[in-house]
């Protein structure tokens, strides 16, 4: 099973499910530009780049090199995760800076909305025989100033133990590890899935030529993708990591928050782990 994924789950195979994904986002989401802000911010990324090439005495022959990878991104269909690995964490870290409630951390690129509604206590969709150890994932969503937020959503998804997401990967069911969880009249919720494995970034494309041309590891910790929100509150989307995992230290998108690092202990009675994480949400 896993084997035929591994073979097939290829940097431009995931870069163009992005691609398309954020395209059928952006046509509902556009916002109106404000032609000022585009000049100052065009204007002043234009001239931290200026002063790279001037400080580093950049050559032409480093110029063509950029020049053909930026091109190469394009064709790769990969701007949407070069962006969302190195700048989105940044973007997030400005839109949350004033936020009261739970942190938030990166979207990522494969988010899909729309996943299989399921009641406050239930197992997210997946294979028989779904491969890794088993996971109560549980928690309650109240307000900042404690109110418990009844029928508060928890959308839910997460790589598979091979490190695949559906819909990204070949051989994987449609929503395989993901979905929409209706927390109780009190805000609980009570998740059974499996934990998730590390992964790399696809490197068979133009985001890998960078990293291996920096000497960077392609990397990131097993995280549980999470976007909480109730009626008059404002949405979180956060991530959320295993202590003691691999890369939490060092995660190639520089996502990992202390907040959001998880420590499950081992259920009482039978195989796997639990945790407890509570949200709380500002309101909107």
């Amino acid at each position: 099973m896993t084997d035929t994924i591994t073979e097939q789950a290829t940097a431009a195979a995931s870069g163009a499910a992005a691609t398309e994904q954020f395209r059928n986002k952006q046509r509902t989401e556009t916002a109106g530009v404000d032609t000022r802000r585009v000049d100052t911010l065009v204007s002043e990324l234009l001239a931290a780049a200026h002063d790279i090439i001037r400080r580093h005495k950049v050559t032409y022959a480093e110029y063509d090199v950029l020049k053909s990878w930026l091109i190469q991104v394009g064709e790769d269909g990969e701007w949407p995760l070069f962006l969302d690995v190195w700048l989105e964490n940044v973007v997030e870290e400005v839109a949350g800076e004033n936020r009261e409630g739970s942190k938030g951390t990166i979207e990522g690129p494969y988010y899909i909305p729309d996943a299989p509604i399921l009641p406050a206590e239930a197992t997210l969709p997946m294979r028989d025989g779904e491969e890794g150890t088993p996971l109560l994932f549980q928690g309650q969503v109240t307000s900042v100033d404690g109110t418990p937020l009844s029928g508060a959503t928890v959308d839910i998804w997460h790589a598979d133990n091979d490190g695949y997401y559906s819909q990204f990967a070949p051989g994987l069911p449609e929503w395989n590890l993901r979905g929409t969880v209706i927390a109780d009249d009190q805000g609980h919720f009570k998740i059974h899935t499996i934990e998730p494995a590390p992964y790399q970034i696809p490197t068979d494309g133009s985001c890998g030529r960078l990293i291996a041309a920096a000497g960077w590891h392609a990397w990131r910790p097993a995280h549980l993708h999470l976007k909480v929100s109730a009626p008059g509150h404002q949405l979180i989307t956060t991530q959320l990591y295993f202590q003691g995992g691999s890369y939490v230290e060092d995660d190639i998108a520089s996502a990992v928050k202390p907040e959001l690092i998880l420590a499950p202990t081992p259920v009482a009675d039978g195989d796997g782990s639990e945790v407890t994480h509570d949200f709380v949400l500002d309101k909107g």
